[in-house]
């Protein structure tokens, strides 16, 4: 596990990593970076196929394990947690909230919600999500190959404690095109901020 904990930090999110790379992610590491300049503490945990250099997914009961023993060992920080991650990592952590409530956590953050396989929209990924009974916050690209925007609105909607935010223009990956005006480190930095403002909402 990778601990980053600012000096006055005022929460810890318990981030989890997607399908295809593990912890050390580049693009996660510039989140938790992000996210330490706005007092969010961050615990950056492996899922148990990654760990062992493997490409096949483990289980729902394995994934979901892993998800609550991350839990377990950030609430020794002694901070309010919330939890989530990137793509499959932000979705396997709201399955396991689902089953059976997670110890501690406040809010589920999703950065990037995998709601269908690319270009073969559906939603039944979502099902579960009507049993979390915590806030939820939805990052989302307006470019998400992994999640149209016309069937993740309503169901983010139709949820009591869920949030949309929409990231214009940036893809699953939250990468951004040149035309856009921006760069993906400015994305970053919209993230972290949209990330830390709702949770101290929730607080």
């Amino acid at each position: 596990m990778i601990l980053q904990k600012p000096e006055r930090a005022w929460s810890l999110y318990v981030l989890a990593h997607g399908a295809g790379a593990g912890m050390r992610h580049p693009f996660l590491q510039r989140l938790a970076d992000a996210l330490a300049t706005e007092g969010v503490a961050t615990l950056r945990y492996e899922i148990p196929y990654m760990e062992a250099g493997g490409r096949r997914i483990d289980p729902k009961p394995v994934l979901e394990g892993r998800v609550r023993e991350a839990v377990i060992a950030a609430g020794q920080h002694g901070l309010p947690l919330f939890a989530g991650g990137k793509s499959m990592g932000g979705r396997m952590t709201s399955q396991a909230q689902a089953g059976a409530p997670l110890p501690g956590v406040r809010g589920i953050a999703f950065v990037g919600f995998p709601l269908h396989p690319a270009r073969e929209p559906a939603v039944s990924r979502a099902d579960h999500l009507r049993e979390v009974r915590v806030p939820m916050l939805f990052l989302q690209g307006t470019r998400d190959e992994l999640a149209e925007l016309g069937l993740l609105r309503p169901i983010v909607e139709a949820l009591p404690q869920a949030t949309l935010h929409i990231v214009d223009d940036a893809d699953h990956s939250f990468h951004v095109r040149k035309k856009s005006g921006r760069d993906d480190a400015q994305v970053i930095v919209e993230l972290a901020q949209t990330l830390a403002r709702w949770a101290r909402g929730v607080l």
